[in-house]
């Protein structure tokens, strides 16, 4: 690693070539549906600069690995390094240990880059001096479960929060989407906690800001995500990303936002409404006091609320069908409560060993 304190400071930074070469690294895992059209669109980004695609394989059950060998076999471009523990942060390290190329370009098989994604980024680099920059994801789908999917992305009800997924103006960020990175990051902070199975770009950037780094959003960097495509693989994946979400704040505390409270918050005051509920239809709540039936059936507003806001949400989306408005109207409330239980359980209990178990 690097001694100098200020090397990620966009004084610290030396200055970038012309066309300097690209390393995409991708970890790879299951994803025999999405990787070859991923991988085409690396390929064909309108950049001309050297490239090189190093993907880190993890112990696929399908198709994946195959499709990936065969199109290696065309391309010497693409190259390949064994991740058998299948975790995200170790393929990623793995990946990067064998690129050559000063700028790192992280990629998922669930994306597709724009073409002219490589090219704005170094651009970015160059002009604002940043040590990681980021766009804009863009989800899609094909299916009415997908689009819905999509449309919760990219709904202020939905996620919300980070300007990769509302579209803000160009600017710095707390973090980036996928991340477009000098090689300084990595030879001085010394990559990714291979510790950390969720969340682990969201630590990355915090320490390149605590080194004085510069992460910018560039809004004209645009990647098209496929999101899951089932109920129960999204119920999954937002069940870790909660947990790793409360690790995340069990160890850095106040460097997260206040919004990652919103979706816990939820849970209990659904959770404590649900028992106000039952209570008073078993008919326990009739030996209270009057004031304090009247006290405690307050708990029921909040969730009542939230109910009518998801329904009036999903009833004015627009430009869809009904089967699709149907499913935004579940999905919602499946991202929130999933997630705000699976934080709850993180904050208890901690990450541990969880995975995401929807790939």
């Amino acid at each position: 690693m690097s001694k100098n304190p200020e090397i990620l400071t966009p004084e610290g930074l030396p200055p970038l070539a012309d066309k300097p070469g690209v390393s995409f690294i991708m970890p790879v895992l299951n994803e025999a549906e999405h990787i070859a059209k991923a991988i085409t669109t690396i390929l064909a980004q309108d950049y001309d600069g050297d490239k090189e695609v190093v993907l880190a394989l993890g112990p696929s059950t399908d198709d994946t690995n195959a499709i990936i060998a065969d199109m290696a076999a065309q391309d010497s471009r693409i190259q390949t390094v064994d991740n058998p523990d299948a975790a995200t942060p170790i393929g990623l390290n793995l990946a990067i240990a064998v690129t050559r190329h000063p700028v790192i370009i992280r990629v998922d098989a669930h994306s597709g880059l724009n073409p002219e994604y490589t090219r704005q980024a170094i651009d970015t680099l160059r002009e604002t001096g940043a040590a990681n920059c980021g766009g804009l994801m863009l989800a899609r789908g094909t299916t009415s479960f997908q689009k819905a999917v999509a449309r919760a992305y990219t709904s202020p009800v939905g996620l919300g929060g980070p300007a990769y997924h509302s579209g803000d103006e160009a600017g710095e960020a707390e973090s980036a989407y996928l991340g477009v990175y000098r090689r300084e990051v990595f030879d001085h902070l010394g990559g990714f906690d291979e510790g950390i199975k969720r969340g682990q770009d969201w630590e990355l950037n915090l320490r390149i800001r605590t080194s004085g780094g510069r992460i910018w959003f560039n809004p004209d960097m645009e990647v098209t995500y496929w999101p899951r495509d089932s109920w129960s693989k999204i119920g999954q994946q937002f069940w870790a990303t909660g947990i790793w979400r409360a690790e995340l704040i069990r160890r850095y505390g106040s460097a997260n936002s206040l919004r990652y409270f919103a979706p816990p918050l939820l849970v209990l005051g659904m959770g404590a409404s649900v028992i106000e509920a039952l209570l008073q239809i078993t008919g326990r709540t009739k030996a209270w006091p009057k004031f304090l039936r009247r006290f405690t059936s307050l708990v029921h507003v909040p969730s009542l609320g939230y109910i009518s806001g998801i329904l009036a949400t999903a009833s004015a989306a627009e430009d869809c069908g009904r089967r699709e408005r149907a499913w935004f109207g579940l999905i919602l409330p499946t991202m929130h409560l999933c997630w705000g239980a699976g934080f709850l359980r993180g904050l208890v209990t901690g990450a541990g060993s969880t995975k995401d178990g929807s790939r």
